[in-house]
């Protein structure tokens, strides 16, 4: 775990990257503001977190750092000490993590929960909609530490790395961090409501876009030809072919009158 600060004080702010390691984007995004040095108006952390994984170019060395909070010291694997190591130093920081995914290009964030600190930064940054966990929060970052998580693109990809720096900036904005204003729009929710598994198989298919209504009776995957088809109307979210080693991703519920603009 590599950590660097902008700024003198204490920090109260933190910027995340490489919870996963073949997540570069945040990477970039973090390199970029070391290299610029900006004024900043608090001072702020920027961690790279799983180096090991991302000198490797692999998502995760022992486990998922993401599914591996609150940690150990003692943990038998490498992202479980590294979980406890990392809660430790973001202790009292507003974190913002950054992840890229195989499904879905554009990018959107990622909360625990709508709290009033959700409903004032998301609609600030350059994203297309909130996902909000509901009951799919455990062991990931933010079941431990105060955390806004954003996908940034498509993973590998210098759209996403690009999009990375775009939002950490407005990030840093929007928490006073760095001087200058942010656009501010309304943001449709969705809450993830159950996974989708997959069986083992040789080839995946999935036939829907994500964030997109699929109807009952659709067909909305397949695993070596058998396809799924849903029994009742969803929002298929973080759903691709391969970017998960045993779900598809989520069903998510579009929650029609929880359009989030920010507080006034």
């Amino acid at each position: 775990m590599r950590v660097a600060q902008l700024g003198s004080g204490t920090p109260e702010i933190a910027v995340v990257a490489g919870i996963h390691g073949d997540e570069p984007c945040g990477v970039r995004a973090v390199e970029r503001l070391l290299d610029d040095r900006p004024s900043v108006t608090r001072p702020v952390k920027l961690v790279v977190a799983n180096e090991e994984a991302l000198e490797r170019q692999v998502r995760f060395v022992d486990e998922d750092l993401n599914r591996a909070f609150p940690g150990d010291p003692d943990a038998q694997t490498h992202e479980g000490r590294l979980a406890h190591e990392l809660a430790a130093e973001l202790e009292g920081c507003l974190t913002f993590s950054m992840h890229s995914t195989q499904s879905h290009a554009e990018p959107f964030a990622i909360v625990k929960g709508l709290d009033e600190l959700a409903r004032e930064i998301c609609p600030q940054l350059p994203v297309s909609s909130i996902v909000e966990t509901g009951n799919f929060a455990d062991g990931r970052m933010f079941s431990q530490v105060e955390t806004i998580e954003v996908e940034c693109g498509l993973q590998g990809s210098e759209t996403a790395a690009e999009n990375a720096d775009r939002l950490t900036r407005a990030f840093l904005t929007a928490v006073d961090a760095l001087p200058g204003d942010t656009v501010r729009k309304e943001l449709p929710v969705y809450q993830l409501v159950d996974c989708i598994p997959k069986s083992t198989a040789d080839t995946y298919e999935v036939f829907v876009d994500n964030f997109t209504r699929v109807d009952a009776g659709d067909a909305f995957a397949a695993a070596d030809g058998d396809r799924q088809v849903a029994d009742e109307p969803f929002y298929p979210v973080l759903m691709s072919s391969y970017g998960y080693t045993d779900v598809f991703g989520y069903a998510a519920e579009k929650l029609e009158d929880e359009s989030v603009t920010t507080i006034s």
